[in-house]
């Protein structure tokens, strides 16, 4: 081989390793772009998650603290039933008494005339 065949054969190489070393170092700034655009998304998304866990917990409070359990319920409809029930049986028993009072009036002596 003769120097200038030689001299075009590294050329030739070096053309393709340069083109090679080109495309890989493109290619690697786009993954790296890509890389940097997952991270970030990541991150914005880790930090949703958090913010609704948060939300998710204070919901979780509000909710313990503002509204009654099924055993909570029955125990104070239990209690109103029995209130109500003390209420009825006053009552009846005070319509017993008028009854009595009413009875009592009609029994009363009735006064004869002489005539």
């Amino acid at each position: 081989m003769t120097p200038e065949e030689i001299m075009k054969a590294v050329m030739f190489f070096l053309t393709v390793a340069g083109s090679g070393w080109a495309i890989w170092w493109k290619i690697d700034a786009k993954v790296e772009k890509v890389k940097t655009e997952a991270t970030a998304k990541i991150d914005k998304l880790n930090a949703d998650l958090l913010e609704s866990k948060e939300d998710l917990a204070e919901h979780k409070l509000h909710t313990a603290e503002t509204y009654i359990t099924k055993q909570g319920l029955r125990e104070t409809t239990e209690q109103i039933m029995g209130a109500i029930n003390g209420v009825k049986a006053a009552v009846e028993n005070m319509t017993l008494r008028v009854d009595r009072i009413v009875e009592n009036q009609n029994k009363a002596p009735r006064t004869t005339r002489a005539s």
